[in-house]
């Protein structure tokens, strides 16, 4: 589940964090080291540390300098298997985490607890993680592995799994890719969207709840700018700064005043002038051009920010977000960055996904890096209970 920024914006998920950041505690601020930085759950070695123990404040990945990398996406897994993808500098790209599936691409079906590269690929220029698989896009096309149980892979086959990337079918000049639990969505240059995979809650936004194994452009939209994939839910940022909305709705997800799916896209409400857009598993983030943050979706745990834990149908302000740079959502909270460097966490915290030392849950932000720990990014989506930050 991936997603940086075109015109307006980018698009961002999240159930683990990872930082390319500073230090690990969040007392005081101390200079900056040059690590990506990772918390929370553990079990398949996705924080890539090197064990699998969890982690309830920032620990660095083992040899990734936050430098050297361009983009990184995080999915989810079978129970605690999530993995993480990392697009170097240099257009080749690492994984590691969870494998069951083949979703690090290295080959195998072996977990790896540390960075490793994914066979075979270089000039690479997106990345995308969803559960138990992966995207990339390489001059303008897709490439996919991991689970094909749904047809996320686009490659018109019904193989599970590929271990190593194969090529998704008749899609070209690709600026953009965004994985959701078993589905992707592609924006191509021209402005239109595309999507594949699993399609029970109309996630494909093709007016249908059939899967599909090969892309189908997602009628009605034109002029988009940036997109972003929940678990059953996809955005879509358009050039005049609206934002289109389609897939499972029962926790309001959709924005539209409703919680029902709708299998075509449908505005969300109450919002004008984005600048980017971000998803959760079941909710969404945007990021207005006046820096202030609108937020809507499922909030069991708290993981809009906005101090409750109440649903929210159609977009609310998160007074405690300014200065946001950028979020990402995971399966029940949120990570925020600040332009002062510093990450905030909120939401569910059973594995210490906020890293601040805890396993407290949290309707509003804590702060598990603190300003000036060089921390610029977070994965655009989070899978269950991990953190990154870079």
């Amino acid at each position: 589940m991936t997603y940086p920024s075109l015109v307006r914006g980018a698009a961002a998920l999240v159930t683990g964090v990872l930082t390319l950041a500073g230090p690990a505690g969040p007392a005081h601020a101390e200079p900056a080291d040059p690590w990506v930085r990772s918390w929370g759950l553990n079990a398949a070695g996705q924080l890539g540390n090197g064990d699998t123990a969890d982690r309830p404040t920032p620990s660095a990945v083992r040899g990734l300098r936050r430098a050297d990398v361009r983009e990184l996406a995080v999915g989810g897994g079978s129970n605690t298997g999530n993995h993480a993808i990392a697009l170097l500098q240099d257009g080749t790209v690492q994984s590691w985490g969870g494998n069951d599936k083949g979703q690090l691409g290295d080959g195998s079906t072996a977990d790896r607890a540390v960075p490793g590269a994914v066979a075979g690929l270089a000039g690479v220029s997106r990345v995308a993680a969803g559960i138990d698989f992966a995207l990339a896009v390489r001059d303008g096309r897709v490439l996919s592995w991991g689970s094909n149980a749904y047809g996320q892979l686009g490659d018109g086959t019904a193989a599970d799994p590929a271990t190593r990337p194969v090529r998704t079918q008749s899609l070209d000049r690709v600026a953009e890719v965004s994985a959701g639990c078993q589905f992707a969505v592609a924006l191509r240059r021209d402005g239109t969207v595309w999507t594949w995979g699993r399609n029970h809650q109309g996630q494909l936004g093709d007016g249908t709840t059939t899967d599909r194994n090969t892309p189908r452009r997602v009628p009605g939209l034109t002029g988009i700018v940036a997109v972003a994939a929940g678990c059953q839910h996809a955005l879509a940022l358009t050039a005049q700064g609206t934002v289109k909305a389609w897939g499972r709705g029962v926790d309001g997800q959709l924005g539209n005043d409703g919680t029902t799916l709708s299998s075509s896209p449908v505005d969300v409400l109450h919002l004008d002038s984005v600048a980017r857009i971000f998803t959760g598993w079941y909710h969404g983030f945007a990021l207005l051009d006046d820096g202030s943050v609108r937020a809507w979706g499922g909030n069991w745990a708290g993981q809009l920010g906005d101090g409750s834990t109440v649903k929210r149908t159609t977009p609310v302000p998160v007074p405690a977000l300014t200065g946001v740079s950028a979020l990402a959502g995971g399966y029940a909270f949120s990570l925020a960055v600040r332009d002062d460097g510093s990450v905030l966490a909120w939401g569910d915290n059973a594995s210490g996904q906020l890293g601040d030392g805890s396993t407290s849950a949290s309707p509003t932000p804590v702060t598990p890096l603190p300003p000036g720990s060089g921390t610029t990014r977070v994965p655009a989506l989070l899978p269950w209970k991990s953190a990154y930050a870079y």
